[in-house]
């Protein structure tokens, strides 16, 4: 098996923390296990810290210092990737969306924030709290625009995309902020930057209809999944859990349209909004 891959600690916070992290526990005589045990999580949990997939949170930190006797360090340093342009419950999945290889998500009520238009997450950001100030909802929107740049490499990450029906119609800030987010989705899939199906509403009841997933996977750590719920979000690493939502999305691809079929209809519902909106 090869040994993790060499760290650029000015690459971010994080990289950095990773780095630090890996030389104090091989300096400490220490598997990622055995620090696993010591901070009651597993050894995958310190891999994927070292390969900053995941955020160092401050209880995380404190207990570092004093397992491997870094004398404050990382308390010291991690503050500095707790800043982030995202709400708090999604902000650790997308620092590890950045660093993924592979990416398997589906949503049911609204388009993914990878393939969202400004306008759409705009009108997403919005519904989201009405009461927060413009700033907020535009450095929101800033933050999925930035985190769509993902996309602007022709292959990685793979991202394979399997969006319920009930997206395309849910008009989200209306007809023609729907039909140029549909429009964007057709381009990305018609330029194969995307594996999109749709599963149609005639598909009847499927493994996933109580909520979204997104399954990850990287070059250096294991595999996360991530359930998203009303202003709460959660990342697993647990392997059984992976296991079994991959085998869930197994079935919901299985389902779903062809990508042509879902193409067709993606730009069939386009044509409708804008129809309405220009009679």
């Amino acid at each position: 098996m090869p040994g993790p891959k060499d760290l650029d600690p000015s690459s971010s916070p994080r990289a950095l923390l990773g780095a630090e992290l890996r030389h104090a526990r091989e300096k400490a005589g220490l598997s990622q296990e055995e620090l696993g045990l010591r901070l009651f999580v597993s050894g995958s949990f310190v891999g994927q810290l070292e390969a900053g997939t995941r955020r160092m949170q401050p209880e995380y930190a404190r207990l570092l210092d004093e397992v491997l006797g870094t004398e404050g360090f990382f308390q010291r340093n991690c503050r500095a990737t707790a800043k982030s342009k995202y709400p708090e419950h999604f902000a650790e999945a997308a620092e590890a969306e950045a660093q993924a290889v592979v990416i398997k998500e589906y949503t049911p009520l609204l388009i993914p924030g990878l393939l969202q238009t400004p306008a759409y997450a705009r009108a997403i950001s919005r519904a989201y709290d009405p009461t927060v100030p413009e700033a907020t909802v535009e450095r929101w929107v800033e933050g999925r625009v930035e985190r769509s740049r993902l996309l602007d490499h022709p292959t990685k990450p793979l991202l394979w995309v399997v969006l319920d029906e009930a997206a395309l119609h849910r008009e989200t800030g209306g007809r023609a902020v729907m039909a140029e987010a549909l429009r964007h989705l057709a381009a990305l899939a018609r330029r194969r930057r995307v594996i999109l199906q749709v599963l149609p509403h005639s598909a009847g009841a499927h493994p996933a209809m109580e909520g979204a997933l997104k399954l990850m996977e990287f070059e250096d750590a294991p595999p996360l999944v991530y359930f998203e719920g009303v202003r709460i979000g959660r990342l697993e690493d647990d392997p059984a859990t992976v296991a079994e939502l991959r085998f869930t999305f197994e079935l919901l691809v299985a389902s779903a349209l062809s990508q042509e079929k879902s193409l067709a209809l993606i730009e069939a519902v386009a044509q409708d909004y804008t129809h309405e909106e220009h009679p």
